[in-house]
C-alpha cells in the first residue's frame, strides 16, 4: 500500500513486488505463488475487455447519436443526453471506452451550443464511473467482489445483483450532475469559442527561423503582432542557449528557435505568415493513393500510453509511426523548456500530423484518444449489431445461471473474434495487460491476508471502532474507508485489500458479509475526488482544462450523495 501511494512504480510492478515479498517471507506459499494467473477474476476481466472493445468498435451508439445530436442545441439537453448515454454504456462497456467514444461527440456539441467543454467532460467522467455500478461486468471491483463472495459463502453475486443499488445511484448521480456542473470553475459561463472551451491557449510548439524568413530582424513581440491575445513567445533559443534578454524583446536571427504558446489556429497563422519551420517536422510522408491527405489531429494521452514519461521531441514518431508531434498542452502549465525535453503525462493534449487515413491505427498503437469526431465504421448493420447480440446472450446465460460467468464471457470474447466483429490484433490491444498482471499478482497476497490472520487483526480494530454504531453506520464506515483508499490504490487493488477486511469486519459484528462487500465495491468504484485515482478522471483533465483541485468541487458532494443514498439502499436489498 505504501508503494501504491508513493506512485514511483506503476501499479502492476507494485503488485509484482508485493507478490515477491510475500514469497520471500513465506507469507505466500510457493505452490500458490502464481495461482492468481489462473483465477476466474483474471479471465472475466480480460474477456469482458475484449467484448467491450467490440461493442465500442461497432459504432452503433455513435450512429444513433448522430441522428439526435444535430437537433440538440440546448446545453442542458446536450449534457443530460451525454451523461445518461455514458452511464448506460458503462454498464456494459469498459467505462473509459464509453467515455472515449463520447468525448468527440461532446466537443461537437460544445461547439454547436457555444458552451465550455469543461461543463461536459468531468460530469461525463463521473457518470461513466456511476454507470459501471449497474452490472457485475460494469467495473472490475464488481467482478472481484462477486468472486470474493463465492470464496466466503460458496455463492457469487450474479450479473444483476448489483443493479438495484447501482441503478438508483446512477440515476441520482445523473440528476445531480445535470446541474452540479455549476460547481466547477467557470461552469456557468459559456465559452466564446472552441479555443476557450478547449483551454488551448497553453499549446506549446517550437519553430526555427530559416534563411529568408520575414521574422529576421523582428522582435519576438512583433512576431506575434496581430495574434496578441492568442500567441505569445515564451523563450528564444540561440545556438542551443536561451537569450538573456526577455523573450519578447529579443531581436530574432536566422537559426533562432522560438517557443510559441497559443491556440492551434493562431500558431498556424503565425508560423505561415513569417515562414517559420516547425522544429523536428518531417515532410516526406509516403502518400499511398491520391485520395489520402496529410492533416493534423488533436489527441489526449491516455493512462498507460507508450508516450507517458517519455520526452516529446525524442520519440522518433515519424521514424516508427509516420507522424509528427507538433505541439503539447498541459492543463495549468506554461512550458518554458524545448518541446523535445517535455516529458509527456497522462491527460496531456497533443497535436499530431500525418496521413489522416492512418490516424485511427496510429492512435491506438500509441494509446491516445482523438478529440475530433471519428468516422463511424459503416459496415453492414448486421455486423455492427453482432457484438451487442453476443454480449446480450452472455449476460442472459449468466443471469439465468445456465453457465458460469467466466465461461460465458470467455466464450463471448472468442465468438466475437471468430465472427470478425473484432480483429485479433485489436482484441489483444483491448486487453489491459497491466491490470491483469496486477490482479494475478495481488490475488495470492490478498488470500494471505486471511490465511495469516492479518484480516482478523484489522477487522477487530475496525469492529472495536464501530461497536457502538448502528448497522447503517458500520456500512458507511466501510464504504467511506474504500473511497478514501481508492484514490491512492488502483480500484481493483482496493477491493482485493479491503474485501477480506470488510468480510472479517462483518463477521466480528455478527453480520452477513454481502452488504459490506457491496459497500466496498461501490466505495472503490466511486473515486470522484482526484484526477489520478481512475483513468476516466485523468483522461478528461487536459481536454477539460481542469486543475487537480477542481475535482473535489464536483466530486465531494457526489461522494456524499453516494454514501447517503447507497448505504440505506444496500441495507434494504442486502439485509445484514
Amino acid at each position: 500500500m505504501a508503494l501504491f501511494i508513493w506512485g514511483r512504480l506503476r501499479y502492476d510492478m507494485v503488485a509484482v513486488v508485493g507478490l515477491l515479498a510475500g514469497i520471500l517471507t513465506g507469507v505466500v506459499p510457493l505452490e500458490d505463488a502464481f495461482s492468481g494467473f489462473s483465477d476466474d477474476i483474471v479471465i472475466i476481466v480480460g474477456s469482458a475487455l475484449v467484448v467491450s472493445a467490440a461493442v465500442a468498435r461497432s459504432g452503433v451508439i455513435e450512429r444513433t447519436l448522430k441522428t439526435l445530436a444535430p437537433n440538440l442545441r440546448n446545453f442542458h439537453a446536450q449534457l443530460i443526453l451525454l451523461i445518461a448515454t455514458v452511464a448506460v454504456m458503462s454498464a456494459f462497456v469498459k467505462n473509459i471506452g464509453a467515455l472515449a467514444i463520447m468525448m468527440p461527440i461532446a466537443f461537437q456539441m460544445a461547439k454547436r451550443s457555444g458552451s465550455s467543454i469543461s461543463c461536459y467532460l468531468m460530469p461525463m467522467a463521473f457518470a461513466s464511473l456511476l454507470g459501471g455500478l449497474v452490472t457485475m461486468v460494469g467495473t472490475s471491483p464488481n467482478i472481484i467482489v462477486a468472486s470474493m463472495r463465492e470464496r466466503l459463502t460458496g455463492e457469487p453475486f450474479s450479473m444483476f445483483d448489483f443493479t438495484p443499488v447501482g441503478l438508483a445511484l446512477a440515476a441520482a448521480g445523473i440528476v445531480f450532475l445535470s446541474f452540479g456542473y455549476r460547481l466547477l470553475p467557470g461552469g456557468q459561463t459559456p465559452a466564446v469559442s472552441m479555443g476557450d472551451a478547449l483551454d488551448v491557449h497553453a499549446y506549446t510548439t517550437e519553430a526555427r527561423v530559416p534563411p529568408g524568413s520575414s521574422a529576421e530582424g523582428k522582435t519576438a513581440i512583433e512576431l506575434a503582432a496581430g495574434e496578441e491575445e492568442n500567441v505569445s513567445v515564451t523563450s528564444v533559443l540561440r545556438q542551443g542557449r536561451a537569450e538573456r534578454a526577455a523573450a519578447h524583446e529579443t531581436v530574432l536571427q536566422e537559426g533562432d528557435i522560438v517557443l510559441l504558446e497559443g491556440a492551434p489556429e493562431a500558431l498556424e497563422r503565425t508560423i505561415a505568415t513569417h515562414e517559420l519551420e516547425l522544429e523536428g517536422q518531417h515532410r516526406d510522408f509516403e502518400v499511398p493513393s491520391a485520395d489520402d491527405e496529410v492533416g493534423v489531429i488533436e489527441a489526449v494521452v491516455a493512462t498507460g500510453s507508450t508516450l507517458v514519461g517519455r520526452a516529446a521531441g525524442r520519440l522518433e514518431l515519424h521514424k516508427y509511426y509516420g507522424i509528427n508531434l507538433l505541439a503539447v498542452s498541459r492543463s495549468g502549465i506554461h512550458f518554458t523548456e524545448r518541446l523535445r525535453d517535455i516529458r509527456l503525462r497522462a491527460g496531456d493534449v497533443i497535436v499530431l500530423q500525418g496521413m489522416l487515413a492512418q490516424f485511427p491505427l496510429r492512435l491506438q498503437e500509441l494509446g491516445c484518444l482523438p478529440l475530433a469526431e471519428r468516422e463511424v465504421r459503416l459496415g453492414k448493420l448486421s455486423r455492427s449489431i453482432l457484438p451487442i447480440l453476443i454480449l446480450a446472450v452472455a449476460m442472459v446465460l449468466t443471469a439465468a445461471g445456465a453457465i458460469p460467468v467466466e465461461i460465458a464471457f470467455f466464450g463471448a470474447a472468442a465468438v466475437t473474434v471468430l465472427v470478425g466483429a473484432l480483429p485479433l490484433r485489436e482484441a489483444y490491444a483491448a486487453v489491459d495487460w497491466p491490470i491483469l498482471v496486477m490482479l494475478a499478482a495481488l490475488i495470492p497476497v490478498s488470500a494471505s491476508l486471511q490465511e495469516t490472520g492479518a484480516t482478523d487483526l484489522l477487522s477487530a480494530g475496525l469492529s472495536d471502532l464501530a461497536r457502538g454504531l448502528p448497522t447503517l453506520g458500520a456500512l458507511a464506515l466501510i464504504m467511506v474507508a474504500a473511497m478514501a483508499v481508492t484514490p491512492f490504490l488502483n480500484n481493483a487493488a482496493t477491493v482485493l485489500v479491503m474485501a477480506p477486511i470488510a468480510a472479517g469486519f462483518a463477521s466480528a459484528l455478527d453480520y452477513r458479509p454481502e452488504a459490506f462487500l457491496m459497500a466496498v465495491a461501490i466505495g472503490a468504484a466511486c473515486d470522484f475526488l482526484t484526477p489520478i485515482g481512475h483513468q476516466c478522471n485523468t483522461l478528461v483533465m487536459g481536454p477539460g482544462g481542469y486543475r487537480f483541485g477542481d475535482y473535489w468541487r464536483l466530486g465531494l458532494p457526489l461522494s456524499i450523495i453516494v454514501v447517503v443514498l447507497g448505504v440505506p439502499l444496500i441495507a434494504l436489498f442486502w439485509p445484514t
